[in-house]
């Protein structure tokens, strides 16, 4: 028999972050949450989510009913019984308010009344603690992904993300240089220098193309499809760029590579100096040149060679 599911994933806070923003939404953290939808895709599924996340989620074949975060949304949900209660948002009044849906069992993270605080169910603990320890965080052991099927009690067994939008375009360039940020997160930029050095390198080689606008996050996908390996960041563009099934190099740097899964699809390429404050996981750097500054341009090109002949010979 199906099961009614709700999952709540907003955006507003990140699984393992302690930031709040309802501002700057995190893109990525809401769609590399679709890896649990294997779970629930012979159930009845709706997602909470917001407006600028939406069109990552839009035509996915696991979910049966999206719904936008505002006041008529809730006061919906508070209407409705569900089997399950997934609440994956630290801000306490979502959790409030999934706290106030009537259901058989819950998930994530709750509301406690008393302090006025996010609290974690049963099986999120870890995901509190990694939140407010950034030395527990540097140390973890599961990537995110394990550790989010943990949160539902359940075990990952290698489940891809899973993408909705089907790609207007075919693969046309090389390399894809996705060079842009997010709002959220300024300190995971690779400098200007150092793409116009790779550029300088690859050129000779490779065809290029550049970013195009987050704004248009169809059009961002279509971009991330004409090109057969991604250069990236730790951001939405290395999570699309996997469930697209594209060759990656991604570069860490404040955050930790621990945390990603690439499914054998490219390498992880961390600054060549070693400094003791990496991973920080700050927004913005507190000595003024960011660890992504040591990131060399031919360390970068060195992969995308091999990884390009690799995929030439099959």
């Amino acid at each position: 028999m199906k099961e009614k599911i709700l999952i709540v994933k907003l955006g507003f806070t990140e699984t393992i972050d302690k930031m709040v923003s309802t501002d700057n939404v995190s893109l990525g953290d809401v769609f590399r949450t679709t890896v649990i939808l294997h779970l629930f895709k012979h159930d009845n599924v709706t997602w909470l989510t917001t407006k600028e996340a939406l069109p990552l989620l839009k035509g996915n074949p696991f979910i049966q009913r999206l719904l936008v975060y505002d006041l008529t949304s809730a006061s919906q949900l508070q209407a409705e019984p569900f089997d399950v209660v997934i609440n994956l948002e630290k801000v306490p009044g979502v959790c409030a308010l999934t706290d106030s849906i009537h259901a058989w069992r819950r998930y994530g993270f709750r509301f406690d009344a008393e302090k006025g605080t996010a609290e974690a169910y049963e099986h999120s603990y870890d995901a509190v603690a990694n939140s407010e320890d950034p030395i527990l965080r540097k140390n973890m052991k599961k990537h995110w992904i394990e550790m989010l099927y943990a949160m539902v009690d359940k075990k990952w067994q290698g489940e891809e993300y899973v993408l909705g939008y089907k790609p207007k375009t075919r693969e046309k360039f090389d390399i894809g240089f996705n060079v842009k940020v997010g709002k959220r997160w300024p300190n995971k930029a690779w400098p200007g220098e150092n793409w116009k050095e790779l550029e300088r390198l690859t050129g000779r080689r490779f065809s290029i193309t550049h970013q195009q606008s987050l704004d248009n996050i169809e059009g961002y996908i279509d971009w991330l499809n004409s090109s057969r390996l991604i250069v990236t960041n730790d951001s939405l563009g290395l999570h699309l760029a996997l469930a697209l099934g594209k060759k990656v190099v991604a570069m860490f740097g404040p955050t930790s590579e621990k945390e990603v899964f690439l499914f054998n699809r490219g390498v992880i390429i961390r600054p060549s100096k070693k400094l003791k404050c990496m991973p920080c996981f700050n927004t913005v750097c507190k000595y003024g040149k960011s660890c992504m500054h040591y990131i060399k341009p031919e360390t970068i090109y060195k992969h995308i060679a091999k990884l390009l002949k690799r995929g030439e010979h099959g």
